[in-house]
């Protein structure tokens, strides 16, 4: 991530902390990472994953989205770039990305918030995705659609896969 972008999630981090009432060790706690690297994180610096970025906004109770916008580059690590397209909202909240995959890629996503679904629709190349142990191949054109809120995966094989991805977020105290 760049400094812009760092700076950008650690306001964002900071802001729903305190709204929420946690301190930076009850979220790190939660969140099952170090005091020190939300710290760092809510400062404007480190190297956050993919996975840390979606366990604190899992404990924050937010869509994805709600840390990472307005940042414009592509997050990415591990053969996975993801770039926030757009952010909804009405409720329920539906939030849009991009995803490219590099080619043999596996990527374990931990399960999002409560009554989360994903759907998202193959570009090109071809994907293995879905809940662990009930996943889904598409090629180019097919859509799926999933509970989110277990752990799921994406997997590429020869070839990049490049798709369009949306979250659907339960309404408070309801489904999507």
């Amino acid at each position: 991530m760049d400094k812009l972008s760092l700076s950008t999630l650690g306001q964002h981090l900071q802001t729903l902390r305190t709204e929420r009432g946690l301190s930076l060790s009850q979220l790190a706690n939660e969140a099952g990472i170090a005091k020190s690297n939300l710290c760092r994180l809510e400062q404007g610096n480190g190297n956050p994953t993919l996975d840390t970025i979606w366990r604190l906004a899992v404990q924050l109770n937010v869509p994805f989205g709600t840390l990472v916008a307005p940042i414009t580059v592509p997050l990415g690590e591990d053969g996975v770039q993801v770039r926030l397209i757009d952010q909804g909202k009405d409720s329920p909240q539906v939030d849009a990305y991009w995803m490219r995959c590099a080619p043999n890629t596996l990527r374990h996503a931990e399960a999002h918030t409560p009554g989360a679904q994903e759907s998202l629709t193959l570009i090109s190349g071809r994907l293995e995705a879905g809940p662990d142990g009930d996943t889904t191949s598409l090629v180019p054109g097919e859509t799926l659609t999933f509970p989110a809120d277990q752990p799921h995966l994406y997997r590429t094989q020869a070839a990049e896969a490049t798709l369009i991805l949306t979250i659907t977020y339960a309404e408070k105290g309801g489904t999507p």
